[in-house]
């Protein structure tokens, strides 16, 4: 299963993609989708929908994580978020993809055991868990994205380990 993880932003957006397969992740591609300080709100979000479709339709993904909206002191900053959110839903609904949100502290927990791990913590997580290199560069948007997509893995991971104990477990005899 390969899952993208977007943490939306409307100057920066960070993506990855990860493939579960036996049991081990595996990183596809990750990196961040930045517009200039010369395009405008609806340029930035064209910008955000055009190359989020073009990494579904080269990476073929079933699943998009995205992180959920956090109650934000600037409610102009807050507006900008929800726009580029809503055209990466958008970009998941055009393409079919399954559709899954995720707070900043359960992606961290998922990937680093603590809900409040600081993006250090986070990264070297990431790194560990998808046995990358030191010198493999990834931004910090891409960091928290790619956390995203492990938080998702793993749930449905877990998920489908209750399902199958659930399957085989026998209900139990009283004894005479």
């Amino acid at each position: 299963m390969r899952v993208l993880g977007v943490d939306p932003g409307s100057a920066v957006t960070g993506y990855g993609i990860v493939e579960a397969e036996r049991g081990s992740f595996h990183l596809v591609v990750a990196g961040t989708i930045r517009a200039s300080t010369l395009e405008r709100g609806p340029l930035r979000l064209r910008k955000i929908h055009e190359q989020l479709l073009a990494l579904v339709d080269a990476y073929s993904p079933v699943v998009m994580s995205l992180e959920r909206s956090f109650v934000a002191s600037n409610v102009q900053s807050a507006f900008r978020l929800g726009e580029a959110r809503a055209v990466a839903m958008l970009v998941a609904a055009e393409r079919g993809l399954e559709f899954f949100e995720y707070a900043p502290n359960e992606a961290k927990l998922a990937v680093a055991a603590y809900g409040h791990a600081d993006k250090a913590q986070v990264q070297f997580m990431i790194r560990k868990t998808l046995g990358l290199d030191d010198e493999i560069a990834i931004a910090h948007d891409a960091t928290d994205a790619l956390a995203l997509a492990l938080c998702h893995l793993s749930r449905d991971r877990i998920g489908r380990l209750e399902r199958i104990a659930a399957s085989i477990r026998t209900p139990r005899r009283s004894r005479p």
